[in-house]
């Protein structure tokens, strides 16, 4: 959409700093003015900790001016904003992207979310942080943002959000020699992982039960996060170094000049931004269509229930996917343990869909769990829920530049397994921004893949018909 104003804005875009560089005299769109106050978050309540701003974020339906713990000032009535980056969503990527970017010196940086930040498919996520992939490429990503959430507390000063459990990788007796291999790659990349065999893992957890497992990868150092918690912590920071956000605004489409990018329209006005990082998850297709991109992205249900177990103390376990039954699962907290199903995932709505999981869903997961840990045939449901995740025709996230359009950048179709890059994605995503370039060979994950007829396609990968990743 090209927007047309009086000729004298067009002067007013020029001395603003962040549309220099011959950029603004071609953008006209809206009055702009300097964006003086726009709005502050993540305070902690005094005496407060981070569970207060978990708290905060679930209350998703109170606008900011209602949550307990949020702090808001907005600018001059009738002023519209400027930045230099527009980040749409406040899910993890797009607060990874907003910490990165004001780690690398970049102050004007503003994060637009249409509820309050992880109360997408982030805050819903199982939120593993483990690193087996069967590609080099994801890896990468994850072993970088292992060692990222190890050292959080020093990089991001807040409590940290992780919790180290352990990691096992579990398949079919057919898949073995596909494990050995992703193992065997991992070792190489550098990734603290080691195959264990039957004794060890009988060894390891005592209680559990191995079918037919022969063999099985365990990554001593991974585990799971806060989803939310690691969001508002991403997000606190950047806002320590300049960053504003808008919580409970929408934004409803892209504005271009021509084939450059001129900023965004939003519920609450227009802002003006050359860069914006589209991060929308689930909603990313109704800002793609109108500028006539298709990437065949899925909206999809995922589920998961929570069983407490009926041991005292409960056994403590690592982290899994286990793809010879189709589950993954993980403690939750030191009594119970979370479970979801990569079977049955149906394409939503993310605007009407049941949030809580299906009392149908329970029979299902109970089953898996407890071929693997028997005591949870009698666990009791604690709870359960369910979040849209955005699925990619491969199953692979894209992220990168748009090349449609000069200054419009994307991170889309994560199919439920980009937690735990997330660290790693927003810094490749920010040294794109600043530099140009990325420090590492993200080839792979470029948009145009799929319009290029080259899904990614992993020979080492443990898929089955009808399974949808979702963790």
């Amino acid at each position: 959409m090209l927007l047309t104003v009086p000729e004298a804005h067009t002067e007013r875009c020029s001395q603003h700093p962040s549309l220099s560089t011959g950029y603004a005299g071609r953008v006209r769109s809206f009055p702009l003015v300097s964006c003086a106050a726009v709005l502050q978050l993540i305070r902690v309540p005094r005496g407060g900790t981070n569970s207060h701003l978990v708290q905060a974020a679930e209350r998703a339906h109170l606008t900011g001016a209602e949550r307990t713990g949020w702090m808001t000032t907005t600018g001059e009535e009738g002023m519209a904003a400027t930045a230099e980056v527009v980040i749409v969503g406040a899910g993890i990527v797009g607060a990874s992207v907003a910490y990165w970017l004001t780690e690398f010196g970049m102050r004007d940086v503003l994060v637009v979310e249409r509820r309050v930040p992880a109360s997408g498919a982030t805050g819903k996520s199982g939120a593993l942080v483990r690193l087996h992939y069967p590609n080099p490429h994801e890896t990468q990503l994850a072993l970088e943002s292992l060692r990222f959430f190890q050292e959080w507390e020093s990089r991001v000063g807040t409590s940290s959000p992780f919790v180290r459990t352990g990691f096992l990788q579990v398949v079919a007796p057919d898949d073995e020699a596909k494990l050995r291999q992703n193992v065997a790659l991992h070792q190489a990349l550098g990734a603290p992982v080691t195959l264990l065999d039957r004794a060890a893992v009988a060894e390891l957890e005592p209680w559990r039960e191995l079918g037919e497992l022969t063999v099985a990868a365990y990554e001593p150092e991974s585990g799971y996060a806060d989803p939310i918690a690691a969001t508002l912590g991403l997000l606190a920071r950047a806002e320590q170094r300049g960053a504003t956000f808008w919580p409970g605004t929408t934004v409803t489409e892209v504005l271009l000049a021509g084939d450059r990018v001129a900023g965004v329209e939003t519920t609450r006005g227009p802002i003006a931004a050359p860069v914006v990082v589209l991060a929308p998850g689930p909603w990313a297709n109704r800002l793609l269509a109108p500028l006539g991109l298709d990437y065949q992205l899925l909206p999809r249900r995922v589920q998961v229930v929570v069983f407490r177990w009926p041991l005292e103390p409960a056994p403590a376990h690592c982290c899994g996917i286990d793809t010879a039954v189709g589950l993954w699962y993980r403690p939750e907290g030191k009594t119970a343990t979370l479970v979801g199903l990569e079977a049955g995932v149906q394409p939503a709505d993310p605007d009407h869909y049941p949030e809580t999981a299906d009392p149908s869903f329970v029979a299902p997961a109970r089953a898996a769990i407890a071929r693997r840990y028997p005591a949870l045939a009698e666990g009791i449901v604690r709870g359960g829920w369910a979040g849209i995740v955005m699925q990619s025709p491969d199953g692979r996230p894209l992220f990168g530049p748009i090349p449609e359009y000069s200054g419009l950048f994307a991170f889309l179709g994560d199919s439920g397994t980009s937690f735990k890059t997330a660290p790693a994605i927003g810094r490749a995503l920010a040294e794109w921004i600043v530099s140009g370039r990325s420090s590492r060979d993200l080839t792979p994950f470029r948009v145009a893949r799929l319009a290029e007829g080259r899904p990614w396609i992993d020979p080492t990968d443990y898929a089955r018909p009808g399974r949808t990743v979702s963790r």
